[in-house]
């Protein structure tokens, strides 16, 4: 594989003038002109230019000779060229594409009349596409931008306007000078857009955009979160946000949640707008930490940027932790770690228990290779908590003593994961490097055998550290230093050796809160103490007793059987979280009984016995002053009653289907109701009305619900319509195809035809997503719902070919991995689960 040359180890950019013309981008097609400053160290200037036509290049006012090289390099040169400084000047054109990178089209309808507006999307390698430039992180400079635009249109970028002008029927906004900073970070959005504008306490504007489509009420959330983050980034880091100004832009199209341009956040719709009366309390939750995130990169990634990509983590990691920092602080009510332990540590877990996972820190040797960094379960999620183990090992005071270090010292330049590392051994005294290097550069995590040894006149307990595995895998003899938080003193709070003694006071528990990366697995006794007392344990060691329970369940080490007991003793728990586990660990051994019809009917039966305690209390509807947990245990109880086939419930969701419409449907249950009626009283009419709401409702919230919906069905004609549809953008839009793949291939009864689906239409999917970094998405939903062995054969069939493409390789092995570990657990473990089934309650 050849190697990926770095183009700022020739020339050295200092300052662009970027001017684009996009009078004409509603025919797809714009024009500009770049001029740059630099310095040269060779006899010849190369840049980035990605599908642009060149019209001419000039080096120093004198005209130049260009050639196109691999890897999208534009290689100027003259003559007499020489080392030092110089001004490159390329005229140049190209295509909008719909591909939801570089410059691409938005797409909305309002008042009836379609309408689209331009956006920007250059991370991580995409600026190219727009204009020549030196794309790669480290080359960053200083940029004036000017576009040509249609009149009447908002134009937005990363500075303040700092002249405007009309002439010959087109509108001329220049933007005032950026700091210095990245290609990537680089952004402009132009069309119809309103909004709402708010103050920080330091005097930054602060805007939330949106098309008219979308109601001004749906702005108001967004622009609270986004304002009190950003004072609260203030003080926390102590050093404040660099920019005048920090817009906040929902956009119809858009391939990731959102991306952090500098002081121009872009967001899907539904990561940004909350409608008051459409938007769930749990929505709410969401989008505040995906502005928190994007807020947090405005200094953690574009103050401070990593050196290349093979440090993405000292981007997304970072801000998967600050989002929950940042949340919980300014509604301390919702409890955020508890939605950051049963949501991103349980993926990460899940993820990082598979051979051939990539490490947190992971090198780039290919161009193409750079999208599956953003791996969310590793790069995100683990990166995240790896940061919140570090900030509980060193103390919250040391930490930002850290930071703020990091951010003055280190502002407007790149940086590598031991400038971080350092930053924070000094202000902790604590060998924070030497640690923190094992955990970001090795895959996967350990498992901590905790062995009591009662023979022993003074009590003792034995750890032993491995690589825990879930499938198949090399042996490994990785060794981690682990930090125990355990629930009493110990010699060693840091587990470095394979084995080591401990002499105890009380029965050792590890890992309280929930802030060290590793599975524990307890001797029988330990263990059966434990889950005997677990109602008396604090919330997050419930969940971690809970998550332990089910990854070892997976790897092997207990029965998924043992599973049932366990999540049936919580069904009384009123932490919502928990409860929700346990109904997690009961959703666990569906995967056992699909083919089961007896087995089948005793889970239903049981999943609805876990549930009536909970379902009698709540009801359906919410009370004035409710508290969270009662909200959400209601959808938990509720969607297990649905499962279950309580005919009851059934005809009560029946009744609230057919008696309102949906938008008056109540916001946390109504995917649920609607789910109910695709399933159980499906009907064409149905069908088409619910497509027909899809297209033309607004509320992004709305949307998801139905797509929840419809992709409940039993009846292989309406999956074989949604199939159709994922393909139709008038109807579904690309970025939101994947989302209803997965929902449909891991319902049952749909598995196979849309498995057959992705193998007859991959071209589809390659010629949609080939280049962006949801490429790989589909190939990782199929891994998600396959569970038989012909189902593995038929995946290995079908991607192995496929290994070869640097953007699939390890979603293609870790797929198969996966896969196959389904398969062998389930063969492994059916027996007992049925049999534990027949005899439960």
């Amino acid at each position: 594989m050849t190697k990926l040359k770095h183009l700022l180890d020739t020339f050295t950019p200092q300052h662009y003038n970027l001017t684009l013309d996009l009078t004409r981008a509603e025919e797809k097609s714009f024009s500009g002109t770049v001029i740059i400053s630099g310095e040269s160290t060779d006899q010849s200037i190369s840049l980035h230019a990605k599908d642009l036509t060149i019209h001419s290049a000039l080096i120093d006012d004198r005209p130049a000779e260009f050639s196109h090289g691999e890897f999208d390099e534009l290689q100027l040169s003259r003559p007499d060229l020489s080392s030092g400084q110089h001004t490159v000047r390329i005229d140049f054109s190209g295509t909008i594409t719909d591909a939801m990178h570089g410059l691409y089209p938005c797409y909305f309808t309002h008042d009836g009349i379609k309408k689209q507006l331009f956006a920007t999307q250059f991370e991580s390698h995409h600026a190219r596409e727009v204009f020549p430039c030196v794309d790669e992180p480290a080359a960053k400079a200083t940029y004036d931008v000017t576009l040509v635009t249609a009149p009447d249109l908002t134009v937005l970028g990363n500075m303040p306007v700092a002249e405007t002008s009309e002439k010959d029927g087109a509108l001329t906004t220049t933007f005032a000078t950026t700091p210095r900073m990245s290609s990537y970070l680089l952004a402009f959005v132009v069309g119809e857009l309103h909004k709402k504008t708010a103050h920080t306490t330091s005097g930054v504007e602060v805007n939330v955009w949106a098309t008219p489509a979308q109601s001004e009420e749906t702005l108001n959330f967004a622009l609270d979160i986004a304002t009190r983050s950003i004072d609260f980034y203030d003080e926390y880091f102590g050093v404040p946000y660099p920019l005048p100004k920090s817009d906040h832009v929902a956009l119809p199209d858009f391939s990731s949640g959102a991306m952090e341009n500098w002081g121009l956040i872009t967001y899907r719709e539904s990561c940004l707008l909350a409608d008051p009366k459409l938007t769930p309390e749990s929505s709410k939750r969401f989008i505040a930490t995906v502005i928190a995130h994007e807020l947090s990169h405005q200094w953690f990634g574009n103050l401070v940027t990593m050196q290349w990509w093979n440090d993405l983590w000292l981007n997304e990691s970072f801000a998967n932790m600050m989002e929950y920092v940042a949340v919980d602080a300014l509604h301390p009510e919702w409890r955020m770690w508890e939605e950051f332990a049963a949501s991103d540590v349980t993926i990460a877990l899940r993820r990082d228990s598979m051979d051939g996972v990539q490490p947190v820190q992971t090198d780039v040797s290919h161009p193409d290779e750079i999208s599956t960094l953003f791996d969310p379960a590793i790069v995100y999620a683990k990166g995240g908590r790896l940061l919140v183990m570090v900030r509980r090992l060193i103390g919250e005071e040391a930490f930002r003593t850290g930071l703020k270090s990091y951010f003055e010292k280190f502002a407007y330049q790149n940086t590598v994961g031991n400038d971080l590392w350092r930053e924070l051994e000094t202000a902790s005294g604590q060998p924070i490097i030497a640690l923190m290097n094992t955990w970001i550069s090795q895959p996967g995590l350990p498992i901590v055998q905790v062995e009591r040894n009662n023979s022993d006149e003074q009590p003792t307990t034995t750890l032993r550290q491995e690589r825990f595995f879930i499938g198949d895998y090399q042996p490994s003899d990785a060794l981690w230093p682990i930090p125990l938080f355990a629930n009493q003193p110990l010699d060693d709070e840091i587990l470095t050796e394979r084995e080591k003694t401990f002499t105890i006071e009380k029965p050792l528990q590890l890992n309280c809160g929930l802030n060290g990366h590793f599975v524990t697995k307890y001797d029988t006794a330990i263990r059966e103490q434990l889950l005997a007392n677990i109602h008396e344990l604090p919330t997050l060691d419930k969940i971690c007793l809970l998550q332990d329970a089910t990854l070892l369940a997976r790897a092997g080490f207990e029965s998924s059987a043992s599973l049932l007991p366990l999540a049936l003793s919580l069904k009384h728990e009123t932490n919502e979280k928990v409860f929700d586990m346990a109904a997690g660990a009961l959703a666990e051994l569906r995967k056992f009984i699909d083919d089961d019809d007896d087995g089948k009917a005793h889970l239903k039966r049981i999943s609805g016995e876990f549930a009536r305690a909970t379902f009698d209390e709540l009801g359906w509807d919410e009370t004035p002053g409710e508290s969270d947990d009662d909200r959400e245990r209601r959808v938990t109880a509720l969607g297990l009653m649905i499962y279950s086939e309580d005919q009851v419930v059934l005809a009560e969701a029946k009744r609230r289907f057919d008696g309102q419409p949906l938008e008056e449907l109540p916001t946390e249950i109504r995917s649920l109701i609607i789910s109910a009626n695709v399933r159980h009283f499906e009907t064409p009419e149905m069908i088409d009305s619910l497509f027909q709401t899809y297209q033309q409702t607004p509320s992004n919230d709305l949307q998801a619900d139905i797509t929840l919906g419809l992709t409940a069905t039993k009846n292989p004609e309406t999956a074989q319509k949604i199939l159709t549809n994922i393909k139709r953008p008038d109807i579904i839009r690309p970025q939101d195809a994947s989302r209803w793949f997965v929902y449909l291939i891991r319902t049952h009864e749909s598995r196979q035809l849309t498995w057959n689906w992705l193998k007859d239409n991959w071209q589809w999917v390659e010629t949609t997503f080939a280049g962006d970094k949801s490429y790989d998405d589909f190939i990782r939903y199929a891994a998600i719902g396959l569970t038989t062995g012909g189902e593995l054969a038929d995946f290995r069939r079908f991607f192995e070919p496929m290994l070869s493409i640097p953007a699939l390789t390890r979603t293609i092995e870790l797929g198969i991995t996966e896969i196959a570990a389904r398969v062998e657990l389930i063969e492994r473990d059916k027996a007992g689960v049925l049999s534990a089934l027949r005899v439960a309650l």
